[in-house]
């Protein structure tokens, strides 16, 4: 088996052990003589594993039974919508932090359901920090305050939690969602795409208070209705229930390597393994991002020309480096560093940028 470093930021990859686990029991699962892909959602087989997810979910997240935690598809942009379509009536306005392309267009579709106020924003600077708290204009008809914990395609990441007075935060976490440790209660509604730290593609985690939950709009297409889901536990319709099946088992690799403290350790020490680079020769590797905005998920930088940055990401795929190709719309060179990524992954990043260089 000739398994790469797969640093692509989403499909990204996973823990061995799950795939190893997913292979052993994909023709059988658990005596059924079936997989379970084609175990219906009503088995028992399969509830078990949902309230499995649900459980570890709110195990390592540190949250308690007045979070409802939901598997839906539609991936996190269909989030944008559905946010504001429960929370957004005359009257009310959803402030929203703009730190990048993803809360951009958080804010483009609250704009189409209702008010949306911009109560902080880096986009002047291309992005390149996060609005300190004294920087955040909340105003006092704001229903939430949206923020994007982490921007993948301009490397910057949330290193604190906004304070908002009472009024719900709401989170998209798809990127660093359970690789450190924090106060998830700070929180009123979480929500996360699986694929970069939690799972595959096809699966959408929200997490929601009881009490928002309470303050959802009537009259909202079933489907769209927070309290749908919440009230049958993802199971009104057919969930995506292998990619729930995944992210149950990832959800018990966290567990198993000590949870978020152990987590958080290891992501820690692999940031801090590339940056390292960076600081130390910031004229060739030039860093994207203000340092006390820098995401511990995406590392993202720039080389003194286009074509080092060519041959900088197909030498680094010869040497198994795959996917460090920065994203379309900014270019560059990006480094995805998600949980299930060893520190030997950003180890080897780190000694290949040091060859590199050497080499350029």
């Amino acid at each position: 088996m000739a398994r790469v470093f797969n640093f692509n930021p989403g499909p990204s990859t996973l823990p061995v052990d799950v795939l190893k686990i997913a292979q052993e029991e994909l023709l059988d699962y658990k005596g059924t003589g079936m997989s379970i892909m084609e175990t219906s959602h009503r088995a028992p087989e399969f509830d078990a594993v949902n309230e499995q997810a649900i459980a570890l979910t709110r195990e390592i997240m540190g949250l308690d039974d007045s979070y409802h935690v939901l598997f839906v598809g539609g991936g996190a942009s269909s989030q944008f919508a559905i946010i504001p379509m429960n929370f957004l009536s005359d009257g009310k306005a959803g402030a929203y932090i703009d730190t990048g392309s993803w809360s951009a267009k958080a804010i483009k579709e609250a704009d189409i359901i209702g008010k949306a106020h911009v109560a902080a924003s880096s986009k002047d600077s291309e992005y390149k920090f996060i609005p300190k708290q004294d920087d955040i204009d909340l105003p006092g008809d704001a229903a939430y305050l949206h923020i994007t914990t982490n921007n993948t395609i301009k490397g910057t990441q949330f290193h604190y939690i906004p304070e908002t007075g009472g009024i719900p935060l709401i989170a998209d976490m798809s990127s660093d969602i359970c690789s450190r440790v924090i106060d998830y209660s700070r929180f009123s509604l979480i929500y996360a795409g699986a694929q970069k730290n939690l799972g595959p593609s096809g699966v959408t985690m929200v997490i929601i208070k009881e009490d928002l939950l309470q303050k959802c709009n009537d009259g909202l297409p079933t489907m769209f209705d927070y309290r749908t889901h919440a009230g049958k536990k993802s199971l009104y319709n057919t969930p995506p229930s292998f990619n729930i099946y995944i992210v149950k088992l990832v959800l018990e690799w966290i567990k198993q390597q000590g949870g978020l403290s152990v987590v958080e350790k290891i992501n820690k020490e692999k940031q801090e393994t590339v940056y390292a680079m960076i600081d130390k020769y910031p004229d060739y590797f030039k860093g994207t991002t203000e340092k006390d905005s820098r995401s511990w998920m995406n590392i993202t930088l720039r080389l003194p020309s286009e074509d080092l940055e060519k041959k900088f990401i197909a030498e680094g795929k010869e040497a198994g480096l795959v996917g460090l190709k920065g994203h379309r719309s900014v270019g560059g060179i990006r480094v995805s560093l998600y949980n299930a990524m060893p520190l030997e992954g950003a180890q080897k990043v780190a000694e290949f940028m040091e060859d590199f260089k050497n080499k350029n």
